[in-house]
């Protein structure tokens, strides 16, 4: 499944739907869908993202490398949830400052 992320000021954004799901509790949702959220409560919701984000970053800095860190500087590398959320943090962004809803829907 995928769900989408749409709002009047910003392309729409996809995601598969187990990391919306994660996206949008992080944002304080139930992680439901479809739903939306009303242009009043975006800036909280991607506050609450942004906060989300930071502690996972933090947590995975405090992780110790591991012995083989010469050969997983050879290796792909997966990409973090972090960097999966700048599109929506990007959307978030563009609702909250143009006071719009965001909502999300099954593709």
């Amino acid at each position: 499944m995928l769900v989408t992320f749409s709002c009047d000021v910003y392309p729409n954004t996809s995601y598969f739907g187990e990391v919306a799901q994660i996206l949008l509790k992080m944002m304080g949702h139930s992680g439901h869908v479809p739903g939306a959220i009303a242009a009043d409560d975006v800036p909280k919701a991607l506050g609450n993202l942004q906060v989300a984000i930071e502690k996972l970053k933090v947590d995975a800095s405090l992780k110790p490398s591991s012995e083989d860190a010469k050969l997983e500087d050879w290796q792909e590398k997966p990409v973090t949830l972090a960097q999966r959320a700048l599109p929506l943090i990007e959307l978030l962004s563009a609702a909250a400052k143009a006071n719009c809803y965001v909502m999300w829907e099954r593709n």
